[in-house]
């Protein structure tokens, strides 16, 4: 990383403001608990961990601000200076926490507060290979065959050599994200994460390779598979 990508602040935007319909449990899928301590704690260490963020913007729904506010109160996250309240979707979600941040020279992170198993040490290198590029998204090789299927009728089989599975995080320069959210505002337009915003409008995004272990938590049952790959982690250092 040359001189100048060093000196700009990495900021990371968190959204956790899904309703999680498919977690289909009472509590709020953001403070469930995962080894006795709330999912969205568990993503905001790991992010607090890595040594290139400097700040961390949690966005949660309105209804949860104080909560949350007294979640945090019990951990020390010197790195979240402040909550945001979400928007209906996602994509509104992310754009309130982009709207909050003041350097327009900074770098934007952008993290699902439901992905726990980050490892801090892949985010600091994941930064590092913006440079030259307008994004970098954390991704994996699909495993399976993956077909396209119209009026459950198959119409063909991707090429299954050229198809990655998109995580996060997914890295920018702050003018270019926020840039691509704004036009999206302007045409009504929704995408299913941040790297296609600005791939719609003409940026160049590299993909990176991520881990599988970086699940993303969306069914109860996810919350089990994290806890057997947290004591694997544990086991092993």
């Amino acid at each position: 990383m040359n001189d100048g990508m060093t000196v700009k602040k990495v900021i990371a935007v968190v959204p956790s403001a899904g309703a999680g319909r498919r977690f289909g449990s009472g509590t709020n899928k953001p403070f469930a608990s995962l080894k006795g301590k709330p999912l969205i704690i568990w993503t905001l260490e790991a992010l607090g961990a890595a040594s290139c963020i400097r700040e961390i913007i949690p966005v949660v729904r309105e209804a949860d601000l104080d909560f949350f506010a007294e979640i945090l109160d019990e951990y020390r996250m010197p790195k979240v200076r402040r909550i945001v309240p979400g928007g209906k979707e996602r994509q509104d979600s992310v754009f309130n926490g982009l709207r909050t941040i003041d350097g327009k020279n900074s770098i934007v992170l952008v993290h699902d507060g439901a992905r726990p198993l980050i490892d801090p040490a892949f985010i600091n290198e994941a930064v590092k290979q913006l440079e030259g590029y307008d994004g970098v998204v954390a991704g994996v090789p699909v495993k399976d065959t993956i077909k396209e299927v119209g009026g459950g009728i198959i119409g063909r089989t991707l090429q299954r050599d050229v198809l990655w599975a998109v995580q996060t995080p997914q890295i920018f320069p702050y003018e270019k994200i926020y840039d691509a959210y704004q036009k999206a505002k302007l045409e009504s337009f929704c995408a299913t994460d941040d790297s296609s915003l600005v791939e719609r409008y003409g940026g160049r995004v590299k993909m990176v390779m991520g881990s599988y272990a970086n699940i993303k938590i969306t069914t109860p049952e996810d919350l089990q598979i994290a806890e057997v790959l947290l004591k694997q982690k544990e086991d092993n250092t």
